[in-house]
């Protein structure tokens, strides 16, 4: 990083994924001249610390932008859609982490390790789109892969942690959990049905074709992120009783012949990517392994019996850190260096 410093804002920072920002920024020594916490009028004047520091968190506001440099939105999409482009209008470059403006074609999505090249296409809008947290842990590993041999098809199955709906998930799934161990009566707040103990087959709002909005994202924008709208993708997202981590059963299918050690030791080489593989030692990737760490995890490389080019494999990475907030603040940093 250069030794210029930014004054950088937090929108939502009171959530879960704006706490891992947060905290982001700090391990990962952003340069940070001044920073402002931004939330809802409910959460205003609550401290959260920051370098050693208490501040106090601020509304959000049309004005909340004034002088700041960078803004990390995690507050929601309509938040997105309304505070955004007033952010950009005063000269702070917005990296969103909703889906608001992801397909927009004026809006760069971006995983760093795959596609940082796309952030200079910032300036059109001011705004830079943080990709569903499914989406990023998946693209990793998938991009050398289809740089080298071209992917035709990919059928993605999900097992998606509760912290990727928010606090009051997290918190539902303890109670229930610790209500039904004690054979206590439950409550059902966020979800529709039962989340401990349970799977439920159900993320996001169902559309027409049958799909949820949470299968359609990994579809549209896995397209988007490897420039490559001619890739098959079809998923099923699925809500597990897992607190942080989502897990990945991802089928491919490629162009040109590969095998599965090729795969393997091409990944190894992968920025960003650990390869945990070694079935002979239970050794595959785990949520409870990749929780509070950065890199993607790939483990159970296999080849696909039933097609001639297939690959299978199992990705899991943690959800509010590589799927959210480290996610945006490495393309705060490309953006940092390379263009402002």
């Amino acid at each position: 990083m250069s030794e210029k410093k930014y004054n950088v804002a937090v929108a939502g920072a009171t959530g879960a994924v704006g706490n891992q920002m947060i905290s982001c920024l700090e391990e990962m020594k952003f340069p940070v001249k001044s920073i402002k916490f931004l939330a809802s009028q409910r959460s205003v004047g609550r401290m959260l610390r920051f370098q050693g520091d208490l501040i106090a968190v601020e509304e959000l506001t049309e004005k909340s932008f004034k002088g700041m440099d960078i803004a990390l939105f995690s507050a929601g999409g309509s938040t997105s859609e309304k505070f955004a482009p007033l952010a950009a209008a005063q000269g702070c470059v917005v990296i969103d982490n909703s889906s608001a403006w992801r397909m927009d074609p004026l809006v760069p999505l971006v995983v760093p390790e795959v596609n940082s090249s796309a952030i200079a296409q910032h300036t059109a809008k001011g705004i830079i789109a943080n990709p569903n947290c499914s989406t990023i842990q998946m693209v990793v590993p998938l991009n050398p892969i289809h740089k080298r041999y071209g992917i035709k098809r990919i059928v993605v199955s999900t097992y998606q942690a509760v912290s990727g709906t928010g606090k009051k998930a997290i918190f539902e799934l303890f109670d229930q959990t610790r209500a039904l161990m004690n054979f206590l009566d439950h409550e059902k707040r966020v979800y529709p049905h039962q989340i401990a103990f349970n799977c439920l087959p159900h993320i996001d709002s169902f559309l027409e074709n049958g799909y949820t909005k949470e299968e359609m994202k990994m579809v549209n924008e896995t397209r988007k992120i490897l420039e490559d709208d001619t890739i098959g993708v079809t998923a099923t997202t699925v809500r597990v009783p897992v607190f942080y981590g989502h897990s990945e059963s991802v089928n491919i299918e490629t162009k040109e012949a590969v095998s599965a050690q090729e795969v393997r030791l091409l990944l190894e080489k992968t920025p960003g990517v650990k390869v945990v593989d070694d079935p002979a030692k239970n050794a595959y990737p785990l949520a409870i392994d990749a929780a509070g760490q950065d890199l993607t995890l790939v483990g159970r490389i296999r080849k696909d019996e039933s097609i001639a080019n297939g690959i299978n494999m199992w990705i899991v990475a943690d959800n509010i850190r590589k799927g959210a907030a480290t996610n945006a603040v490495q393309i705060a940093q490309v953006l940092c260096q390379e263009y402002l």
